[in-house]
């Protein structure tokens, strides 16, 4: 028998304190030369995915059916980190992240020299671009979630709000400066084959940085089983409440959200009669408003709840949206995109740094892949939604409706609201479960193993323990459970039985050794508390 708490008189930790702790100054994270020159050679990287973006956009903006072409590359763009962000999470939470970081640059480089040569000598029909455009969708499925799970490698968490903000600083920085050096080199020095070596001379800065880059030699460790490690991300995340939250809240502004990136190529074509580096002024105005987003952001944030900042977010989105396509003038199209930047920037750097701050470092990346997967989910979906709804029913109505849709997003919002993350504190809680005493040594391979905690419990204490064995049957299932199951006993009415099975014994080993958190911890011992005589447990396996 063995007893699965922890000693008695821990103090539980101060969740306020840890909140406290989180915000830090906006620039903070780049004091540090590592991560500063890694950060640095992923905005570079990322000015070059935008200019390729816009260089496949415009090379199909003429063809016939051109809303349906131009969203199918940002559907091609995405798909790929839709279906392999997760197996990349994995690879992430696996391998050495800086060699696979280095490894993605390489391949990157060869796909876009490649891509440039065959443009350059007009050896590119559409379906041959959407081609390449996906295989460069796969090397991003595996560097998001590599990168994000490295950020917390580099920063103290008292910064990982902040290197959150400056990822998506990042990523607009380039959005700001991609599209425009873009459709300059489109319109003036060269054309898309230009621009596609570009994109793929972008990585060097990145690989460079990661060559310099002297990582701590990681401790030999037992690698999770690829299979085994996908199943346990995706039971984390469907059993963190917050976790689930904030999918449901990416879902419900990015499928409607994503109608202005997915049409605005052909909003400057068709609607406002532009050419190419009209077209990067547009994309330059809303990288620029994002920005300016992430500064209010920073500002802001501590006097508006996070519900009340996605609120305002998704309400500015929809107006911008509107006016986008209601008033045909280059003028008010920047004027109104800079508002959609501020308004996209402050509603997903949002919903990125909660789950940033929501998930424990042992499953971080494949959470974070899982969030991302959904998000670009969101944009594949959505990016052929309103690219075939525009090409049925025309521009103006399609965009007007994807308007329409953000705002009754925002009074869903009202009602699908984000729980508060500063009681939850994501820090490995070490070791607290004492060892296993069985009479043998199982097979790392047995299972399924069934643990049974017995309590008991005073009568009036039975309302307030139960409401506290609904909170530790989801950290049982988010930390390697598959069923959870409670039990009274039919002859000793105040004898409780708590089951869980988890799939094989080396799952049950990692429960004890690394993934346990520190709320996870506060929840035991709450539960653990009712219970006079202490609760203990056996464990059962198969014979």
């Amino acid at each position: 028998m063995t007893q699965p708490g922890n000693e008695p008189g821990v103090s539980s930790i101060s969740t306020q304190d840890s909140a406290a702790a989180l915000e830090s100054g906006a620039l903070a994270p780049l004091r540090d030369r590592t991560y500063r020159w890694l950060w640095i050679g992923v905005v570079v990287s990322w000015v070059g995915t935008w200019m390729q973006t816009v260089g496949a956009q415009w090379l199909l903006v003429d063809a016939p059916n051109a809303a349906a072409l131009v969203s199918l590359v940002q559907a091609a763009t995405t798909l790929p980190v839709m279906l392999l962000a997760l197996p990349g999470g994995v690879l992430a939470d696996s391998f050495d992240r800086r060699w696979l970081l280095f490894s993605i640059q390489a391949y990157f480089f060869v796909v876009g020299i490649v891509l440039a040569a065959l443009t350059a000598f007009g050896h590119m029909p559409p379906a041959l671009l959407i081609t390449f455009t996906f295989l460069l969708g796969v090397g991003a499925a595996v560097q998001l979630p590599s990168w994000a799970a490295t950020v917390p490698e580099l920063v103290p968490r008292s910064q990982l709000r902040a290197a959150s903000r400056l990822d998506l600083v990042g990523v607009n920085v380039s959005r700001a400066i991609g599209p425009a050096i873009g459709g300059v080199i489109i319109a003036h020095f060269g054309g898309v084959p230009v621009v596609f070596a570009l994109n793929a001379l972008s990585v060097v800065v990145l690989a460079i940085a990661l060559l310099r880059w002297r990582r701590p030699q990681e401790a030999a460790r037992n690698r999770e089983r690829f299979v085994r490690a996908l199943r346990a991300g995706g039971r984390y995340v469907w059993h963190e409440p917050v976790m689930r939250r904030l999918l449901v809240r990416v879902i419900i502004f990015v499928v409607p959200g994503v109608a202005m990136w997915g049409l605005l190529p052909v909003i400057a074509s068709k609607h406002l009669g532009l050419q190419a580096d009209g077209y990067g002024a547009l994309f330059a105005a809303l990288g620029a408003g994002a920005i300016v987003g992430a500064v209010l952001l920073g500002r802001i944030k501590g006097s508006l709840s996070t519900n009340a900042l996605l609120a305002a977010g998704a309400g500015l989105y929809a107006a911008a949206l509107a006016m986008l396509i209601l008033v045909p003038s280059f003028i008010a199209a920047v004027v109104a995109l800079v508002f959609c930047g501020i308004a996209w920037m402050s509603v997903t750097s949002t919903l990125q740094a909660e789950a940033q701050l929501v998930l424990p470092n042992w499953v971080r990346a494949r959470g974070i892949a899982i969030y991302t997967m959904t998000f670009m989910a969101c944009q594949t979906g959505g990016a052929l939604l309103w690219g075939l709804l525009a090409d049925q029913v025309g521009l103006r109505p399609a965009v007007l409706a994807a308007a329409i849709t953000v705002a009754a997003g925002v009074v869903l919002g009202l009602f699908l609201r984000v729980p508060d993350t500063r009681e939850l504190d994501p820090q490995l809680a070490g070791p607290y479960w004492t060892d296993p005493q069985l009479a043998f040594e199982p097979e790392p391979d047995t299972g399924p193993v069934m643990v049974a905690v017995h309590y008991t419990i005073a009568p009036d204490r039975e309302p307030d323990f139960l409401e506290a064995m609904i909170k530790l049957r989801r950290s049982r299932l988010r930390t390697g459970g598959t069923s959870w199951e409670l039990y009274r006993d039919g002859e000793r009415p105040n004898q409780f039985v708590e089951i869980f099975r988890v799939p094989s014994w080396e799952e049950h080993l990692r429960q004890h050794e690394g993934r346990l958190t520190a709320t996870d911890r506060v929840i035991e011992e709450a539960a653990l508390a009712f219970s006079d005589p202490p609760a203990y447990g056996d464990h059962l396996l198969p014979p």
